[in-house]
């Protein structure tokens, strides 16, 4: 069985960047809830 996680930055950057959370009204919901809960990192 190979691993389930295989590191790569700008796979991850394209699926859960900051850029990618504000192009849609559901990500920009995230960003005010993660800002709500006092999250240190908003985004990956």
């Amino acid at each position: 069985m190979r691993p389930t996680f295989r590191p790569n930055v700008s796979k991850r950057k394209k699926v859960h960047g900051f850029r990618k959370r504000m192009s849609s009204a559901t990500g920009r919901k995230v960003l005010v809830a993660r800002r709500r809960k006092g999250r240190k990192v908003l985004s990956a």
